[in-house]
């Protein structure tokens, strides 16, 4: 079964992906991982991250190996490499690239032939997994998401500048012809604004269960 969880940045994604998966007893996967993890190998290289041949050819040689929970990259795992400002910087440009996504999203594909799977993105009810069995889109206030932002950054910054730079990510996100934002017109809408993280993943898990069951009844 695959469980496909989109929206926009600062909604929980990550957190209720996680959380979903080990509840249900799934394997977690965050599709930006593997962007990021093309764009550190990249750099490693000195590739031209401008030149889409060129990271076209890192996406389909690059060793990534699922074990258990871990994501390996290159046999090693690499998460501090990939969370660092140089990485941050340059995996927008990376992702854009029509023919790495769709690279990465045969990758996908692969995984979820093989486990039952909770992935997160974009667009991975709409464009890598339209047939998924569970389809989710969460979704908050931007003041409500620059709020929860603000208290993961530890109160550091101006929270009014947050929701500004947040209003522009879904901007861009919503209008970009590749990897665009959008609700599936059959997945569940969840506004998270005044729910719990636990809230949230109560009734994503009750989601998938009322799935399973009533797939089993037929």
């Amino acid at each position: 079964m695959v469980v496909a969880i989109d929206g926009p940045a600062g909604t929980g994604k990550s957190s209720v992906s996680q959380m979903v998966a080990r509840s249900a007893g799934f394997f977690h996967l965050n599709s930006g991982k593997f962007y990021r993890a093309i764009t550190w190998k990249a750099q490693e290289l000195q590739c031209e991250l401008s030149d889409e041949e060129s990271v076209l050819a890192v996406a389909r040689n690059i060793s990534i190996v699922l074990e258990g929970d871990a994501f390996l990259l290159d046999g090693h795992l690499r998460d501090e490499e990939l969370h660092t400002p140089r990485v941050d910087q340059a995996v927008a440009p990376v992702s854009a690239f029509p023919s790495v996504r769709q690279e990465v999203n045969l990758r996908l594909k692969e995984i979820a032939g093989t486990r039952d799977l909770v992935v997160e993105g974009r667009d991975m009810s709409t464009v890598v997994f339209p047939d998924a069995e569970v389809k989710v889109f969460l979704d908050a206030d931007p003041a409500e998401r620059a709020r929860r932002r603000y208290e993961q950054n530890g109160r550091q910054g101006d929270l009014e500048e947050l929701e500004k730079a947040i209003r522009e990510r879904d901007a861009i996100d919503r209008a970009k012809e590749t990897g665009r934002l959008a609700q599936a017109p059959d997945a569940v809408y969840l506004d998270t604004t005044h729910l719990t993280l636990r809230q949230v993943c109560d009734r994503v898990v009750a989601i998938i269960y009322d799935k399973t069951n009533h797939g089993r009844s037929n």
